[in-house]
C-alpha cells in the first residue's frame, strides 16, 4: 500500500514527503544503509578487532580481558606483566586441559606488533594478516578499521560544529541585515583570507598534537561557506508575509528566528552535510599525510597513505587504504545528491 502513497498528498507532512522522494533513490539510499552499516561496525571495532580475548575460560575462572588487565602469572606465566595474548606460550595455555579463549574476529588490535610474522614488515596478505601489515609490523585491516572510526567520528564532530556556527552567524546577518549584517561580511572577508595551512603549522609546532585542537582550528574556518547560505534564506523569508504578521503581533525576534524563520531556512543545511562530511574526512586524511594531523600511534587513513607512498613495492598499504576512502566519499556523495533531490520543491512527486 506504501507504493500507492502520492508524496503530494495534503495528509503527508513535508519531512514524511521528503523521505519518500528520498527513498525513491535507490543509490541514495542503499548508500545511506550502507554508510550506517559500516559506521555501527567501526563502532563496535572491539569486538571485531582486538588483540584481548572478549573472554577467557582458565582452570574454572572466568576472566574478561577486554575490560581488565591481568598479569601473565595468571595464566602460568613467570612476569609480572600485563598479559600479551598473542604469545604462542600464552596461547598454548589458554588452550590445554579444557581452558579456553574467545578471541575477536580479526585477533589484532590497531597497535599491535606482530612480533611473529614470517615476512619482514611491511608483509603482504597471509592467512594470520589478512590485508597484510605497515611498515611497523601493525596488522592493516585493524588500522583501517580504527582508523575509519576516527575519521568518521572526526568528521561528525567538525560537520555539527561547523553546521552550528554557519547557523549562528548566518541568521543574525540575514535577519538583522543593514550594519550587523556589513560588519559580519567585512569580518567574513578578512577571516577568510587568513592562511589556513600556516596557521596549523604553527600551532601544530606550539602545542601537542591532538584531534580536539585540529578540530577547534578546523571549525574557525569551516562555518563561513555555510553561513552564506544561511544568510541568503533568511535576506529572503524575512520579507514574507508570516514574518511581518509576527512582526506586527509584537512577537519577539528570538521567537520568530526559532519558530518561523529557521525551520524555513533548514533546506541548504541538511543538503550539504553529506559533503561537509566528505570534506571533512578529506580534510583530517590530508593532515594526517602531512604529518599535521592526529597524534602518533592514532590510527589515520592519511599516515596509511603516506606509508604507501614511502613504501611503493606493499601494494597492499596504498590500494586497501585508498578503496575505504573511494567507497565512503562515494556513499556520502550518493546520499547528498538523493538528499538534494528529496528536498527539491521542483522535483516531481511519486504517481
Amino acid at each position: 500500500m506504501s507504493s500507492l502513497i502520492n508524496t503530494a498528498s495534503p495528509s503527508l507532512s513535508p519531512g514524511r514527503r521528503a523521505w519518500l522522494r528520498f527513498k525513491r533513490n535507490r543509490l541514495g539510499y542503499w548508500s545511506l544503509v550502507i554508510f550506517c552499516l559500516l559506521v555501527g561496525l567501526s563502532l563496535m571495532a572491539e569486538l571485531i578487532s582486538n588483540d584481548r580475548p572478549l573472554l577467557v575460560r582458565y582452570q574454572g575462572e572466568t576472566y574478561f580481558p577486554m575490560v581488565r588487565d591481568y598479569s601473565e602469572k595468571t595464566f602460568g606465566g613467570d612476569f609480572d606483566t600485563t598479559t600479551d595474548y598473542l604469545d604462542p606460550f600464552i596461547r598454548e595455555r589458554l588452550s590445554q586441559n579444557g581452558n579456553w579463549a574467545l578471541f575477536a574476529p580479526n585477533p589484532y588490535g590497531p597497535k599491535t606488533l606482530n612480533y611473529f610474522a614470517k615476512a619482514p614488515n611491511p608483509s603482504p596478505p597471509t592467512a594470520d594478516n589478512w590485508l597484510g601489515t605497515d611498515d611497523r609490523g601493525r596488522d592493516l585491516l585493524a588500522q583501517l578499521i580504527y582508523g575509519f572510526r576516527v575519521s568518521v567520528l572526526f568528521a561528525l564532530a567538525l560537520t555539527f560544529t561547523g553546521t552550528l556556527l554557519g547557523i549562528l552567524t548566518g541568521a543574525i546577518q540575514g535577519f538583522f541585515g543593514g550594519k550587523t549584517d556589513l560588519a559580519f561580511q567585512r569580518f567574513i572577508e578578512i577571516w577568510g583570507a587568513m592562511p589556513e595551512l600556516y596557521l596549523l603549522i604553527i600551532f601544530s609546532a606550539v602545542f601537542a598534537p591532538s584531534l580536539a585542537l585540529l578540530l577547534i582550528l578546523l571549525s574557525l574556518f569551516g562555518w563561513m561557506g555555510l553561513s552564506d547560505y544561511v544568510r541568503a534564506e533568511f535576506l529572503r523569508n524575512r520579507q514574507l508575509d508570516y514574518v511581518r504578521a509576527a512582526r506586527s503581533l509584537g512577537v519577539s525576534n528570538w521567537h520568530i528566528i526559532r519558530r518561523h524563520l529557521l525551520p524555513n531556512s533548514m533546506t541548504p543545511v541538511v543538503t550539504f552535510l553529506p559533503f561537509r562530511m566528505s570534506g571533512a574526512i578529506l580534510a583530517l586524511t590530508s593532515l594526517d599525510f602531512l604529518g599535521l594531523g592526529v597524534p602518533p600511534g592514532t590510527p589515520s587513513l592519511g599516515e596509511l597513505l603516506s606509508q604507501g607512498k614511502n613504501n611503493i613495492d606493499a601494494w597492499w598499504i596504498s590500494l586497501t587504504t585508498f578503496a575505504v576512502l573511494v567507497v565512503t566519499l562515494l556513499l556520502l556523495t550518493f546520499m547528498g545528491d538523493a538528499l538534494r533531490d528529496a528536498l527539491d520543491p521542483r522535483k516531481a512527486d511519486l504517481p
